[in-house]
């Protein structure tokens, strides 16, 4: 099992920019994917983005292509998600997730989960 907790959430204007982390430790970390989801009040929890353990191999919702960045420091045990130019629909608390294979999009296929960041795009 991995232990995630994510942080670098908080309020931020519309066109602004976020970094979020995702820290983990428990098993070797190295072999796993991470992805990060996002869920809106009201919302089922949605994939926004994913890397494999080398971080070589990455994968977006169409939604974010472009816009939001993921890469991983395997040294540090840690995750990160660059999110810019955020929208009002952006707002949501965003979780990272781990799993064995490859980045996938399926939430049921993540195995460990943090708590979640908060994330508020509003002027």
């Amino acid at each position: 099992q991995v232990q995630l907790v994510e942080s670098g959430g908080g309020l931020v204007q519309p066109g602004g920019s976020l970094r979020l982390s995702c820290a983990a430790s428990g098993r070797t970390f190295s072999g796993y994917v991470i992805g990060w989801f996002r869920q809106a009040p009201g919302k089922e929890r949605e994939f926004v983005t994913a890397i494999n353990w080398s971080g070589g191999n990455t994968y977006y919702a169409d939604s974010v292509k472009g816009l939001f960045n993921i890469s991983r420091d395997n040294l540090k045990n840690t995750i990160y998600h660059q999110l810019n130019s955020l929208k009002h629909e952006d707002t949501a608390v965003y979780y990272c997730a781990a799993r064995w294979g490859d980045p996938v999009s399926r939430t049921y296929a993540y195995e460990d989960w943090g708590q979640g960041t908060q994330v508020t795009v509003s002027s």
